[in-house]
């Protein structure tokens, strides 16, 4: 990736913009967890009428420990992987838009994107980029046209390996996740 294109990413990550992007897992569709707007729009983009909660692209592993209960055992053994840690927040106020529990789903995947997410510093949320009930995308021509034409930016970055994360609780029990 030329510097251009990912200083023009990295822009995109903090403003709020919709992205869509690949991961070591699937197709995701994201925004800045920061921006409440961003969030809401995703909502409404994965018509996410029962407000379940979404993860996130952590952008460090020093982000984890300041804002959630992990252990460092549990976060080196799983991150960066294909893995989403279910985590207790220190603060459960913290990000209650996009996960209003008391906890939430944390992701560092083995992709680029993980890096550029780490450069810009914020909290992604990462939903994958279908609709609800429908298969995850492997591929960009995968993705719906309902949620592709959402995006501000979509970054192709070729065949995925289709399987979504497997899901990690605080306990360490994993449970592969289902569409």
């Amino acid at each position: 990736m030329n510097n251009f294109k990912e200083h023009r990413i990295l822009e995109k990550i903090k403003d709020g913009s919709i992205i869509i992007y690949p991961t070591d897992t699937v197709y995701g569709i994201g925004c800045n967890a920061l921006i409440k707007e961003s969030v809401e729009k995703i909502k409404k983009i994965k018509a996410n009428e029962n407000n379940k909660s979404f993860s996130i692209i952590a952008p460090s592993k020093e982000w984890i420990y300041q804002h959630t209960k992990a252990t460092p055992e549990l976060v080196e053994k799983y991150l960066p992987g294909k893995y989403t840690l279910i985590l207790e927040k220190k603060d459960p106020e913290f990000l209650s838009h996009v996960s209003p529990s008391n906890k939430i789903g944390i992701r560092i995947p083995s992709h680029k994107i993980a890096k550029l997410i780490e450069k810009a510093g914020v909290p992604f949320l990462t939903a994958p980029a279908n609709l609800s009930e429908k298969n995850p995308a492997s591929s960009i021509d995968e993705i719906n046209r309902e949620i592709f034409i959402e995006a501000d930016i979509v970054i192709n970055g070729g065949k995925l390996p289709g399987a979504l994360s497997t899901i990690v609780f605080q306990d360490g029990t994993e449970i592969q996740r289902q569409t």
